[in-house]
């Protein structure tokens, strides 16, 4: 590991000066994902900046009809517990306690959840070439190892996925990142905070550089209370997914009449299923739409030779998924 210095924060405006000021420097929160990768030479930052501490760690209700701001140092284990967060938007509860171990969700903060790093075994492993940690090296993944790799938006420079479970249900409701930058304020909506991955897969949000995330909104939506977040993983104890859903529904007479859908594990970001959504609105709320909505968003799936399997993994995800919220709608 490089030797590197440290210094806390004592205010946002502080904290955001002393990465303009130092490049190489990194703002440190709960460490869960930075810290693993400059163990492994990955990250290899001249400076920590804890961020801590800063005032950032509160969940409030808006001042419209019903949606949340999140600070980016409320821990993960806070969040999922939050009595709000359960009752508005129950998906993203279950996203978080799905995400990881206990201790993990004590210490890992929501501003750090949203920016770990994609998640592939040639990444982290500095002997071996990688586009994503050096431009230009190569994809090794794409002849290699790649059961658990993207199916949704790849491309020849990079084709790992996003392994948070909490950006996939903040993707559905339409979050919101508010941040602070050197030249002052700003929002991105989490559709357009992840970067497709095209020919520059070592960029992978659109923050300014030296950004500091300081909160997520979520905007007021009815339908995110009938809502759920289902994770498969290949052992039952803490583990990245090979493919998760976050969806939510509405049903009025048996017809869809809102729907609200993203995947997860399946791309190098929270993949937002709008045809999907756009599928089911107006639909019966069955079965039958269900598979077709679900095929609809699938067919532009490309796997790789060792993770085709993903795609029928995702579409029996729609069907049992939105099955049981039109269930659970009709009691």
């Amino acid at each position: 590991m490089r030797e590197f210095g440290y210094q806390k924060a004592a205010d946002v405006a502080g904290a955001v000066a002393l990465l303009d000021a130092d490049p190489e420097a990194r703002f440190l929160g709960g460490g869960t994902n930075l810290v693993d990768l400059m163990k492994t030479g990955v990250e290899r930052p001249a400076r920590l900046v804890d961020v801590r501490e800063l005032p950032l760690n509160r969940i409030e209700l808006t001042d419209d009809d019903g949606g949340l701001r999140i600070g980016a140092t409320v821990t993960n284990s806070d969040l999922a517990a939050h009595e709000e967060v359960r009752r508005r938007y129950p998906a993203l509860a279950q996203a978080v306690l799905a995400g990881a171990s206990g201790q993990l969700r004590n210490m890992a903060t929501v501003g750090g959840n949203l920016l770990q790093r994609t998640r592939c075994g040639y990444f982290t492993d500095v002997t071996k070439p990688c586009n994503k940690r050096v431009p230009g090296s190569g994809c090794p993944a794409i002849e290699g190892e790649h059961h658990n790799h993207a199916i949704l938006g790849a491309s020849q420079q990079c084709v790992a996925t996003h392994p948070s479970d909490m950006a996939v249900a903040l993707t559905a409701f339409d979050a919101v990142v508010s941040y602070e930058a050197a030249d002052g304020p700003g929002e991105l909506p989490l559709a357009d905070f992840y970067l497709p991955v095209r020919d520059t897969p070592q960029r992978e949000t659109a923050l300014p550089p030296g950004a500091l995330i300081t909160g997520v909104t979520l905007p007021a939506a009815q339908v995110a209370a009938h809502s759920r977040y289902r994770k498969v993983r290949e052992r039952a104890s803490y583990a990245f997914a090979i493919g998760s859903i976050a969806a939510a529904l509405n049903v009025q007479d048996g017809v869809v009449t809102d729907a609200r859908l993203a995947f997860g594990a399946v791309a190098s970001r929270p993949w937002r299923a709008r045809v999907a959504e756009e599928t089911l609105t107006g639909s019966p709320a069955d079965a039958v739409s269900f598979a077709a909505a679900a095929d609809a968003e699938l067919a532009a799936a490309t796997p790789l030779a060792h993770n085709a399997y993903k795609v029928r993994l995702m579409h029996n995800l729609v069907v049992v998924v939105l099955t049981e919220l039109a269930q659970e709608i009709a009691r």
